[in-house]
């Protein structure tokens, strides 16, 4: 039986070694590969969720209105302009306005917005739009408590009036504001309106008014205001005040007796209709009756206009000291008692024919 041939045992061969430099090599190019993925489904997202952001969707074009409450936050706005159908996703709206940085970007008011509109567009009609404008007009001659009082039945403005103002600090005009703005800020408007135009037409008075102060020229200006609404008459009647108070003559007006007794609100009788002054209340001295005191009340007795503070500061000549109702809504002006009691007189006649024709 032949002998197995016995085996020369094998020398052990070592595994090959890869180099650390390989590894390494390797690892950055398996992170690189993750990374790779990652950006792009990242990147994919992004463009996805950029889609729908731009997307305008197919509909009918209109217009809506879309209120933004002040202090309203970038979620509940979302939420209902979603619920208001205005945009498809709450979601990537408020996600894209953060990604983007405008979260901040939205301001308080009402806009009209135009759709079919991208959620992109919808946020720039809000973040750039202007807000809606509504507006309040205090006509010219109301006290301030007459002011107020409209101010406060006036819907879209928020907020009650705390303080009554100073009889004489607001400009009679038209103001716009926002839906939701407050009366404060209204009534602020006007007084600062007030304050700009009478320091403007100071600086260009007439010389050697029988005056020395803003006040006393809004307080001229609030009679003169009272006395006519007729834009031509206003510095003809002014003129006629000035030089009444130039020579020391007492100014005589009407509307002062009645500010005396009412504070500005109609006189009425005992059956609730408007009634004309009573000899009693003109010999009645009060603070504000200038039939009765030296020159200016204490006071304005109204809220006079631009043109009025205009008319006492750059009177026009004259030579008249008297006017009275002509009856067709303007005045009759007089440089003499005398030619002014013959006006008077003819005033009286038309006011009986009147009384007759009823």
């Amino acid at each position: 039986m032949a002998r197995a041939k016995a085996r020369k045992p094998q020398a052990n061969i070592p595994e090959a070694k890869i180099p650390k430099r390989s590894k390494l090599a390797l690892a950055v190019v398996a992170l690189g590969g993750v990374l790779t993925l990652t950006v792009g489904v990242v990147l994919a997202a992004y463009a996805f969720v950029q889609y729908q952001y731009n997307a305008v969707p197919k509909e009918t074009p209109k217009t809506v209105t879309v209120d933004v409450p002040r202090g309203t936050g970038l979620s509940t706005m979302a939420s209902r302009l979603e619920a208001d159908g205005i945009i498809k996703s709450a979601f990537y709206f408020k996600l894209v306005t953060k990604l983007e940085g405008n979260e901040a970007g939205l301001k308080a008011g009402e806009f009209e917005v135009q759709l079919p509109a991208s959620m992109k567009s919808v946020f720039a009609q809000l973040a750039e739009g202007k807000p809606i404008q509504y507006s309040f007009t205090a006509p010219e001659g109301r006290t301030s408590a007459q002011i107020i009082r409209a101010l406060s039945s006036a819907d879209k403005l928020t907020g009650e009036i705390a303080n009554l103002p100073a009889e004489g600090s607001l400009l009679p005009e038209t103001y716009l504001f926002s839906r939701n703005a407050s009366r404060d800020s209204v009534l602020k408007s006007m007084a600062n309106a007030q304050d700009k135009v009478i320091d403007t037409l100071w600086e260009n008075r007439a010389p050697d008014l029988p005056f020395s102060t803003k006040r006393e020229a809004i307080i001229l200006a609030s009679i003169v205001e009272k006395e006519t609404g007729a834009d031509g008459e206003r510095g003809h009647v002014a003129g006629v005040f000035v030089n009444r108070l130039r020579r020391g003559m007492r100014l005589e007006s009407d509307p002062t007796i009645i500010y005396g007794i009412t504070k500005g609100e109609i006189l009425t009788g005992r059956d609730g209709k408007q009634r004309g002054l009573r000899r009693s209340e003109i010999d009645r001295k009060t603070d504000w009756n200038t039939y009765q005191i030296d020159g200016l009340p204490p006071t304005p007795i109204c809220n006079p206009g631009r043109d009025a503070i205009a008319a006492v500061l750059n009177p026009p000549a004259t030579d008249d000291l008297f006017f009275v109702a002509d009856g067709t809504g303007g005045h009759v002006f007089a440089k003499t008692y005398k030619q002014h009691l013959r006006n008077v007189a003819q005033w009286r006649k038309i006011e009986a024919e009147r009384k007759r024709g009823r």
